[in-house]
């Protein structure tokens, strides 16, 4: 710089400026914008705090960190030897000394600079482990090993970890800097008589190392509680295991000291007695040694040979810890699992007399697939858009709580005819209506019964003769009904408040249908109290650079009145504002007092539970109703979980507000402690209306549910052998991928009430037949798990069994292949498994959709099946269940399949069969035996399944003994029919050993 002129110092100092004001300045911008934003949701605490705290981390680590390497870099430049010996090595090194003596100090300050500055970008990054860190709140409860609060685990062990992680960065930088310094200045030579090393340099350097070794102890004694958080070596579970404890545990407490021993003796013994490097490269040398034996050899010889030989005597205690930790943590400790025995086989009467709550409310319309429907029928103009997956929430209409299919109806930007900017932004600013038609309802060949959400006459159905096809009048009254913030509006701006209701630049509010069946627009101005002000020029100057948008200072649309919407995402919206939670999948609307609010559930989780199963989220919520969603992240690890919050966002002013709905959770209380105390409202806070629409959160039924598969075993034994374990059945519509769970009111085994509740079936591991049914709800605002366990030697088909079967039938199979061939395509709704009068009642929906035509799917069809046995495929869902019911009494022929699984032996069922009680026990024996050779069957346990046989061979000859006795004529070669005197007739026949 000295020989540059003064001229050439000034355009290099203008060049640099600006380079800095256009790299910051979108930073700036951006950092007003969101400020503003803030703002106007009034939550401007989180944006500062978060702010602060990142500017504080930057500052302090990264001034930390350069201060270590500047301090080092210099010392070692200050003791370098003022006489080098003359060698060809030190002649070497002449012309980079010379280079870098003029600006020694700059030279040190840039290095250190620039390692300065890339830890504090790095400590930025981390301000949650700092907020968590430093506003820890106890749990009440510690580790079963250390007796530890798991506050330490959860809030403190990851902020440590990271300070050791900062501290080895700044110690091996500055090692390898100094080192650098002594051997270009001769305080470290390769070459030359005499000592390698200056005094000065040695004392320097090996100070470096035994800190690094010191550091080391440090992280073995970190690592002692670190063990709770690793993984089984040989099962799938995560915590400390017999080799942790009883070998690792030990072996990093003998490294630790080994680490402080080593690095005294390199202080002492390379500059007090020795001065040499001899005894602490041995020192160095024995600690690598120790760490391979101690650390690495001596655990694998226990596992190995203490271990593998008695695994489940030796860690069944740490199993116990695994299972308890992880019902723990993820809400699951009060789960008890029921049984229900599921040995009704005949459909019941109370299927068709309207006495079952489930059968009342059995849910017909997949929101799934009605999606097209809605957006077909109510959506009047191109530009209109329903989510593509509706959703589902119940209302009390006229007396009668039922779920509905609901959604909103919002604009769809790309399909603007004319799509320039003042349509846009500034016309098309707005979604119009909230759209819900009963569940379990279908009318007029295959549609939705439509209750609200009418633009005009015109989005009503045309009623046929005799049957109407919508409601007359609105029963879900909105008083705002327009949607401003919707899942549908992407990065959209909206400029509103622009002048009076009929001006020219006002909004477009909707279509109405005007005189002689034509359209006319009415037009409106927003007044509600969201998005920023735009009033000033300044304001104007920032969006336009904000949106790089110069029409915001030139347009005429914009005047002392308007304001801008932006962030109009729910999701986005409540993430800005809690950017601490993992939030649903699924936000769904309500109406709450006349308002449209979006309803997003918040978690709150960590990744450091001790002894908690740890799960990747993204994966554990994928399922067919999430194909083709893209996920933020490629991995997000979890084994802590709380539904904390429930977020409302209203569609109409884009209020945002955050309920605590568990307001226990110690990492809720840290995180509102971080925040001021008041980010998050109390419980109390929730109005009865808004706790109506309350539902069990999707995604976390996802994670319970497939944590439950095995941790509804509780016994280390039970779960070491996992013959016991279940799984998610493959969604039989989609066998791709997982079946999802479903929304059904009604009312299960052990419930005194038909409720809003969410379900689904499960199927042993690597079994089809179903093993399990769990449904959550919530009862008096309280979440409720419940779990009904079907017997190992259940007859009772899986879904996907159960969809195989039922498409078998000849009528239907011979049906839905003409709708194929017929150029329409078949849609399968969602398949229910419903616990009915001690039986499992299966239900499925089937859609058709003609190819190729602007046209929307239709329920047309509806399968149902009762038991193995009884099955019908009938245009609708109470013809269905009235064949079901008379093909008990024979007034309709039980349906014949070709499907394998359906004409396996049914066991014959004591119900309804009048007899001699020796006939009765013969058939309950043969019903067992069937059992018993069925569940020998599936397991290939051959001595099992010879005695079985040999058992159903003499419930046979009972059988027969017992008709004979009672005047009936037994039927020749194991199968038995009793005369009409005996009242039954089954048919018994040995499955197959294949």
């Amino acid at each position: 710089m000295t020989r540059v002129s003064r001229r050439g110092r000034v355009t290099i100092a203008v060049l640099v400026i600006v380079f800095l004001l256009f790299t910051l300045f979108d930073r700036v911008v951006g950092a007003w914008a969101d400020y503003l934003w803030f703002s106007e949701v009034k939550y401007p605490q989180v944006f500062t705090g978060i702010l602060t705290t990142r500017i504080w981390m930057f500052v302090i680590f990264g001034l930390a960190v350069g201060l270590v390497i500047a301090g080092n870099l210099y010392l070692a430049y200050r003791t370098r030897p003022l006489l080098r010996p003359h060698s060809a090595e030190q002649h070497a090194l002449d012309r980079y000394r010379l280079f870098l003596l003029p600006h020694m100090t700059g030279w040190i300050l840039l290095v250190a600079g620039l390692i300065g500055l890339f830890s504090g970008l790095s400590a930025q990054g981390h301000w949650q482990d700092w907020m968590l860190f430093s506003n820890s709140t106890p749990f009440g409860q510690t580790d079963p090993q250390f007796h530890v609060d798991l506050s330490f685990y959860v809030f403190e062990y990851p902020f440590w970890r990271y300070l050791l992680g900062v501290a080895f960065t700044a110690v091996v930088f500055a090692l390898l800097g100094s080192l650098a310094l002594h051997y270009l200045f001769g305080g470290v030579r390769l070459q030359g008589a005499g000592e390698r090393m200056t005094a000065a340099a040695r004392a320097h350097l090996t100070s470096l190392v035994a800190v690094f070794v010191l550091l080391k102890a440090a992280a073995y004694f970190l690592d002692r509680r670190g063990l709770l958080l690793d993984k089984f070596p040989t099962q799938d579970l995560y915590g400390a295991g017999y080799t942790n404890i009883n070998a690792l545990l030990p072996a990093k407490e003998i490294l630790a000291w080994i680490s402080i021993v080593v690095a005294v003796a390199i202080i002492v013994f390379s500059n007090a007695f020795m001065r040499n490097l001899i005894w602490p490269g041995l020192a160095l040398g024995l600690l690598a040694l120790s760490a391979v034996a101690v650390g690495g050899i001596y655990p694998a010889a226990v596992q190995s040979f203490t271990v593998k030989p008695s695994q489940l005597q030796k860690e069944a205690p740490y199993f116990q810890y695994a299972i308890d930790a992880t019902r723990d943590a993820y809400g699951l400790k009060g789960v008890k699992v029921d049984p229900y025995k599921a040995d009704n086989t005949d459909p019941p009467k109370s299927l068709v007399d309207g006495t079952d709550a489930t059968v009342n409310n059995i849910r017909l319309l997949d929101p799934a697939v009605v999606g097209e429907t809605y957006t077909q029928q109510q959506q009047v103009r191109g530009f209109y858009e329903f989510n593509p997956k509706l959703d589902i929430d119940r209302y009390t209409i006229n007396g009668k709580t039922q779920d509905y299919i609901v959604g909103v109806r919002e604009i769809r930007y790309d399909q603007l005819q004319q799509n320039n900017w003042q349509n846009r932004h500034s016309v098309y600013t707005h979604g119009y209506g909230f759209v819900a038609a009963p569940a379990s309802q279908v009318v007029c060949s295959g549609q939705p019964f439509y209750v609200s959400g009418f633009l005009s006459q015109e989005t009503k159905p045309e009623d046929k003769p005799g049957e109407k096809c919508s409601s007359d009048a609105d029963q879900i009254p909105v008083t705002h009904p327009q949607i401003y913030y919707g899942e549908q509006m992407g990065d959209v701006y909206a400029i509103v408040g622009k002048s009076k209701p009929g001006d020219r630049n006002s909004e477009f509010d909707r279509p109405t249908g005007g005189d002689g069946g034509g359209n006319t627009d009415q037009y409106s101005t927003y007044d509600g109290s969201g998005g920023v002000a735009v009033n000033t020029f300044w304001r104007r100057l920032l969006f336009a650079s904000y949106f790089r948008e110069t029409n915001f200072l030139l347009s005429s649309v914009l005047n002392d009145h308007s304001k801008v919407m932006y962030v109009r995402d729910p999701e986005t919206r409540v993430r800005n504002i809690a950017p601490f939670l993992t939030l649903d999948s699924d936000a769904y609307p309500a109406v709450v007092d006349g308002k449209i609010l979006w309803i997003i559930d918040g978690y709150t989780t960590s990744a450091t539970y001790p002894y908690s199963q740890r799960i990747d989220w993204n994966t554990a919520i994928q399922d067919s109703s999430t194909a083709g969603r893209v996920f933020p992240e490629p991995r997000q690890d979890v084994n802590y979980l709380r539904n904390s919050v429930k977020a409302t966002v209203d569609a109409y002013t884009g209020e945002v507000t955050l309920y605590a709905f568990d307001d226990n959770d110690p990492v809720l209380k840290t995180w509102n402690k971080a925040f001021g105390g008041k980010l998050v409202k109390p419980r109390s806070a929730i109005s009865p209306a808004l706790m109506d629409h309350m539902r069990y959160p999707e995604d976390q039924f996802k994670v319970q549910r497939d944590l439950l598969s095995r941790f509804h075993v509780t016994s280390p034994d039970g779960f070491f052998s996992g013959q016991d374990f279940w799984e998610v059945p493959k969604d039989p519509a989609n066998s791709t991928a997982d079946q999802p769970p479903y929304y059904i009111v009604a009312k299960l085994p052990g419930q005194d009430s038909a409720r809003f509740q969410l379900t689904a079936a499960m199927v042993p591991r690597k079994r089809g037949n179903l093993a399990a049914i769990m449904s959550a709800s919530y009862v008096n605002g309280q979440p409720t798990f419940q779990v009904l366990e079907l017997p190992a030697n259940t007859a009772i088909q899986g879904p996907n069994q159960t969809h195989g079967t039922m498409t078998s039938i000849p009528d239907a199979r011979k049906e839905l292949t003409q709708f194929s061939s017929q150029n329409s395509d078949v849609f399968y709704g969602n398949l229910l498994s419903l616990p009915v009068s001690d039986g499992m009642l299966y239900v499925e929906p089937i859609y058709l959709k003609a190819k190729n035509e602007s046209t929307f799917p239709r329920l047309q069809k509806v399968l149902v099946a009762y038991g193995p046995k009884y099955m019908a495929y009938a245009d609708d869902l109470a013809s269905g269940l009235e064949q079901l019911v008379k093909q008990v009494t024979g007034q309709v022929p039980v349906p014949q399949t070709d499907n394998p699984d359906q004409n396996q032996p049914n066991p014959p069922t004591t119900s309804n069969q009048p007899g001699t009680p020796e006939v009765q026990a013969a058939i309950a024996n043969m019903n067992k035996a069937i059992a018993d050779l069925k569940t020998a069957q599936q397991s290939g346990d051959f001595e099992a399944y010879g005695k079985a046989l040999k058992a159903l061979q003499d419930a046979i000859g009972q059988y027969e003994a017992a008709t004979k006795a009672a005047g009936a004529t037994p039927s020749p070669s194991g199968s038995a029919s009793p005369s009409a005197s005996a009242g039954a007739s089954p048919s018994v026949s040995a499955p197959s050993s294949g």
